[in-house]
């Protein structure tokens, strides 16, 4: 008797160290795919940092002399470009948190409005079949965005201007350019907002309505502040693509020379249009220095990121 307890004792040891084992090579390669990950980030930063800080610690030459950009004229400056080394990206910055903002008040309550009728009232036929819609305009491509604003939405910007007295360059403007983004963020605010919405408990919503409550009542004031957290999370992501963005901005935004603007038929420029545009036909200062503009966007993100968060949690107490 004594030997099986004892065999039985050893096979179980002999279990358990095997599945101790795994455990510890799971961990191992988990650990090792996640520093990459990270070790790829990390390095792609260091490239842009390095890369970007070249036009204000190096010289280069152009027409025979040695130029290199000003640090404090670059983040101040009104005019994009005077030669020979004159770069300023400070009322780009402006130009990209006006469209950005403007963007986001078109489609932040439309998003949430939309997420609160699929989940909440809509019959669920209908509600599967616009959610389905939904995931798909998440999915196409920018390319897609940016050729459909280009070639109708300017037209409808031109013809809005033309009702002003005013004269826009065929449409291209800031007004298309918040257009655009507002259409290709609304399906990333809203697909975060339904998840938020659908995980509020439903013994509460009963719970709501049992006492009185009107449905009305209860999808605004109970079940949007419940999902408040979720759909601050749809909108901090939503800024991240607006922010990012620049195929679609860069087909209709104009890339204008100088600003800031805030006419909404003015042409305009963001910083992701103009990494992009001009890229493949420059060289030396000209193109390091689009790098420079990368360390802006790098840091105009990560702040914007860190005050929506913040306000978040404001929010959320």
């Amino acid at each position: 008797m004594e030997q099986l307890l004892s065999g039985a004792k050893l096979a179980t040891n002999s279990a358990i160290k095997r599945k101790t084992t795994l455990d510890k090579a799971v961990h191992g390669v988990l650990f090792v795919i996640t520093l990459l990950c990270a070790s790829i980030i990390v390095f792609i930063v260091l490239f842009i940092v390095i890369k970007g800080s070249s036009p204000f610690l190096k010289n280069y030459s152009i027409g025979g002399n040695l130029y290199k950009v000003n640090l404090w004229t670059f983040l101040v400056g009104s005019e994009w470009y005077v030669y020979p080394a004159k770069y300023g990206v400070g009322f780009i910055i402006v130009d990209t948190f006006y469209v950005v903002f403007l963007s986001l008040l078109i489609a932040v309550p439309i998003s949430v409005l939309t997420a609160l009728f699929i989940s909440r009232i809509a019959p669920k036929v209908i509600g599967k079949a616009l959610s389905y819609v939904i995931e798909l305009l998440a999915s196409i491509p920018s390319i897609i965005y940016g050729l459909f604003g280009r070639a109708k939405i300017t037209e409808g910007v031109k013809w809005v201007s033309s009702l002003f007295g005013y004269q826009s360059a065929g449409g291209i403007s800031a007004m298309s350019t918040v257009i655009v983004l507002a259409i290709m963020i609304l399906p990333t605010i809203t697909l975060l907002s339904l998840t938020a919405i659908n995980a509020v408990r439903d013994d509460i919503i009963k719970g709501s309505l049992a006492l009185g409550a009107s449905p009305t009542q209860t999808n605004f004031k109970l079940v949007l502040r419940g999902a408040k957290s979720g759909i601050f999370s749809g909108i901090i992501l939503g800024v991240g693509r607006a922010l990012g963005e620049a195929t679609a901005v860069s087909m209709v935004a104009g890339n204008s020379g100088s600003g800031p603007s805030f006419n909404l038929f003015d042409t305009t420029r963001t910083l992701t249009s103009t990494m992009l545009l001009g890229l493949n036909e420059t060289s030396g200062l000209d193109y390091d220095i689009r790098f420079s503009v990368g360390i802006i966007l790098i840091l105009m993100i990560l702040l914007t990121n860190l005050l929506l968060t913040l306000l978040k949690r404001s929010i959320g107490k």
